[in-house]
């Protein structure tokens, strides 16, 4: 049996690695040019030095069994860490948030770089189709994309699955980053909901990070709603202007700022549920079939991997 995944977020990697932990080969097809979606890491220069930042999740927790037996693994590979500043289940990953995203991929085949527009179905085999390519011939299909991305592929092939991913709304999160020359002297490493800022976190105080003063910024999603087309520049001024009011403070010019809008950052949610079609073999899982967050997107996937190796198969 081989299995098309696509997307490879946690909710992907996780389906991926229950399928190979029963034997089951998958292939991942992912849009972007890394692994783990909103688990995400930039690397960018201010004045000639290599600076990252944590720009998507700015933590995950781990509460249910199976991946706090998951993360305290990450932990003992030196990949993850808890950091309390954020909560008291709050772990992120080291030395940066892909990290536990790339230990996740390793031993899968992950094609980057390779959007999916349709899929196919011939007989009891599914094709991909990808910038007027078609992709292989597989037995089963997987979508692990957001909402709004996965209705449109499930729509022609399982109408009750489709209908579930439309009635998920998915909001918005403008994320801007933010490096200066100097410590902001008297701030916790952790801020949470004060105005339009969502969270606001020190990324050199996680553990496993670099010196260097740098701050993800981000806004909560009715800001980032309202200010979903402004340009990178003027929400870089916007949140850094909030970001002082938040602080109380008059902030020094930043030696580097940029912005990340994620437009499908917070899915609305509903109760947990497995979509699998176990007639035509195809499935569907993201953090939208649970309530966000990083941990609810890989479970989804795992249960949805279970439920495929636990199936028959051809």
């Amino acid at each position: 049996m081989r299995v098309a995944i696509v997307g490879a977020g946690i909710a992907g990697l996780a389906c991926a690695q229950r399928l190979l932990d029963a034997g089951i080969p998958s292939t991942l097809f992912e849009k972007s040019r890394g692994v783990g979606g909103r688990m995400a890491t930039r690397r960018a220069d201010a004045k000639g030095y290599a600076i990252d930042f944590d720009h998507g999740a700015s933590n995950f927790t781990a509460r249910s069994e199976g991946f706090v037996r998951l993360a305290r693994a990450w932990e003992r590979s030196g990949i993850a860490a808890r950091w309390p500043a954020a909560g008291a289940d709050a772990w992120v990953g080291t030395p940066t948030m892909t990290a536990p995203m790339k230990a996740l991929a390793e031993g899968l085949d992950v094609r980057l770089d390779s959007p999916v527009t349709a899929l196919i179905r011939t007989g009891r085999r599914w094709t991909l189709q990808s910038e007027g390519r078609r992709l292989g011939r597989f037995d089963a299909a997987v979508i692990a994309m957001p909402a709004e991305q996965a209705a449109p592929l499930l729509s022609l092939h399982d109408f009750e699955m489709a209908r579930a991913a439309m009635s998920v709304r998915s909001y918005p999160c403008w994320s801007a980053m933010f490096a200066f020359d100097a410590r902001l002297e008297g701030l916790p490493d952790f801020l949470r909901g004060i105005g339009p800022i969502a969270t606001a976190s020190r990324e050199s105080a996680k553990p496993g990070r670099a010196p260097g003063e740098r701050w993800v910024v981000r806004a909560d999603w009715s800001w980032s709603e309202a200010h979903l087309t402004d340009d990178g520049t003027r929400v870089t001024d916007l949140l850094l202007a909030e970001f002082a009011k938040a602080t109380g403070r008059t902030l020094p010019a930043p030696v580097y700022a940029d912005a990340q809008r994620w437009r499908f950052a917070q899915p609305s949610g509903q109760e947990n549920r497995l979509l699998w079609n176990g007639t035509i073999r195809l499935g569907a899982c993201g953090d939208w079939l649970h309530h966000g967050f990083a941990e609810y997107a890989w479970l989804s996937g795992h249960v949805l991997g279970a439920a495929i190796a636990a199936g028959p198969n051809p």
